[in-house]
């Protein structure tokens, strides 16, 4: 006999089949194409399968992964160390390709696409927020939140730049170099950098790894501002039931598969 637990998880995983298999028809059906995504629906993750090589074994890192992701949707990927999530994260984040299956973000099949385009992709489409800041600790925090704006040829963007730090609350400490910077700080110009190229979807890998209680708590704020007030999809990848519990809906995932 199952308990209610049981009962909820095979209960939101029933839901979550209907839904999918209710999105899929209404695109194949009207439109003809898994690509041709609803209006509502910024990614899709189809059968994902992916397996690495380890000397003589084989790694079944993701098998048979669906997840859909809504517009202006914040949603938490949790899962313990070697459950899946960061090879679910590089998959979605066009940093690496599934086997088999398929990945369809915001309309378009990207789960084929070699070198140069699917850097295209994840150069316009996403924006990464990592737990290490990423900074480049010599120039300043306007600096570099305009170096995506840079490298793409944008002509203002230092403007930009600046719209991007007063968002995230640091228009005066734009000036100053990360070692001036608390952690909290340093991670909130990582999410301007992320937010200064408009991607349609911001992913953080354990943004909140290397803060203090209190500077997450700051952190998990600006996302969800962000999400509330500007519409932004938001996809957070944490090991932490603290993080993911200030999200609209949790995935999590285990041994390389979708458990809710």
């Amino acid at each position: 006999m199952q308990d209610d637990g049981e009962n909820a998880r095979f209960g939101m995983k029933d839901h979550f089949q209907l839904r999918f298999k209710a999105w899929r028809g209404f695109c194949v059906g009207v439109t003809g194409s898994i690509e041709q995504q609803g209006a509502f629906i910024m990614l899709v993750v189809e059968e994902v399968t992916k397996r690495y090589r380890m000397g003589d074994q084989e790694i079944l890192a993701l098998n048979r992964v669906s997840l859909t992701v809504d517009r202006a949707e914040m949603v938490a990927i949790v899962g313990a160390s070697g459950s899946g999530k960061s090879t679910l994260m590089h998959i979605l984040g066009c940093l690496d390709r599934p086997d088999s299956g398929r990945y369809v973000l915001n309309g378009r099949d990207v789960s084929r696409l070699l070198g140069d385009e699917l850097a295209r992709i994840r150069n316009r489409e996403i924006g990464f927020v990592f737990q290490t800041f990423n900074l480049l600790p010599r120039m300043s925090a306007l600096e570099n939140v305009e170096l995506p704006l840079l490298y793409a040829g944008h002509p203002a963007a230092k403007i930009e730049a600046a719209k991007a730090l007063e968002q995230v609350g640091l228009a005066s400490r734009m000036y100053h170099e990360p070692n001036q910077l608390s952690g909290g700080q340093r991670q909130r110009v990582a999410i301007a950098r992320a937010l200064v190229t408009n991607p349609s979807i911001i992913l953080a890998d354990e943004p909140t790894g290397n803060l203090d209680s209190k500077s997450s708590e700051e952190i998990m704020a600006v996302f969800q501002r962000l999400n509330r007030e500007d519409g932004r999809t938001i996809i957070i990848v944490t090991h932490e039931q603290e993080i993911a519990a200030k999200c609209q809906r949790q995935i999590r995932i285990r041994d390389g598969q979708i458990l809710s």
